[in-house]
């Protein structure tokens, strides 16, 4: 992969097929900034085609997952006139849209750990990824409401993950929860009692994603996508091509070839 290891927001580590992503903006709980969108944006625009990365461990630095938008640079925003009819705050919620677009739209599995604070679009980033790991104590929310906004770009995604009531209850109240709630209403898969113990986790749920191939991975999640906006036809053709072209490809090939000769396909034994 081409992207530097390290840069002003983010800690990037690579551990054979497995890329550990962490938000490093401790001293303010992991607030998202332009600069951190901006290399959020370039490190999953730089995986969208790489299947040497088969799993993403989405974290935060400093014992918090994330606490949503820096609001000191929002509020610096809002006193800002619009340049060439561009309305800064409007570019702000669009981009944070199509950031999210691309964690969920990912060819990788992406795994989130979540300890401390997951608030607003930290929240949608959560919801965003395929697994969730979070501590009992972890402390989730939707605060928009509470300060006069809605929670806008994350809406999809948390309607997907929780679904229309349980959002409705907690938007319409800007409640907080922990997580012992979130797995309750199945925001989040599984718990950690201790940063240890989330560790293990992980470690369990990589060593399943290894079982399957790259182009397996990203083949299910576009159908997975495509099951909730195509209807009828349209999703029975899509999904038919998109598994024939999985089928006939190296990965399909390779799998096929396992099962006949009883071993283990090659994905398996890398990393």
């Amino acid at each position: 992969m081409n992207m530097p290891l390290n840069s002003a927001t983010l800690q990037l580590r690579h551990e054979g097929s497995v890329l550990h992503l962490t938000l490093n903006r401790p001293e303010i709980r992991n607030a998202i900034n332009s600069a951190m969108w901006d290399e959020l944006e370039s490190t999953f625009d730089s995986m969208a085609n790489d299947r040497r990365i088969r799993t993403v461990v989405l974290r935060g630095a400093g014992g918090n997952f994330c606490s949503g938008g820096d609001t000191k640079e929002r509020s610096a925003q809002s006193g800002q006139t619009s340049v060439g009819g561009a309305d800064p705050l409007i570019g702000r919620s669009e981009r944070a849209g199509r950031l999210f677009a691309r964690i969920d739209e990912a060819p990788q599995a992406v795994i989130a750990v979540v300890e401390g604070v997951a608030l607003g679009g930290g929240l949608g980033m959560v919801c965003c990824a395929d697994i969730v790991i979070a501590a009992p104590d972890a402390r989730f929310g939707l605060p928009e409401a509470s300060i006069g906004v809605s929670p806008a770009q994350i809406t999809p995604y948390l309607l997907r993950r929780i679904g229309g009531s349980e959002l409705r209850r907690l938007a319409l109240t800007a409640a907080r929860f922990d997580g012992v709630e979130a797995l309750r209403i199945g925001l989040v898969h599984f718990l950690g009692a201790d940063p240890a113990a989330l560790d293990n986790l992980v470690k369990e749920q990589l060593a399943l994603v290894r079982r399957c191939s790259p182009e397996g991975i990203a083949s299910t999640k576009r159908v997975i996508r495509a099951s909730e906006k195509l209807d009828g036809e349209e999703f029975i053709r899509f999904a038919a091509q998109d598994f024939v072209n999985a089928l006939r490809g190296p990965d399909g090939v390779e799998g096929a070839a396992a099962a006949r000769e009883k071993r283990s396909p090659k994905w398996a034994l890398q990393d």
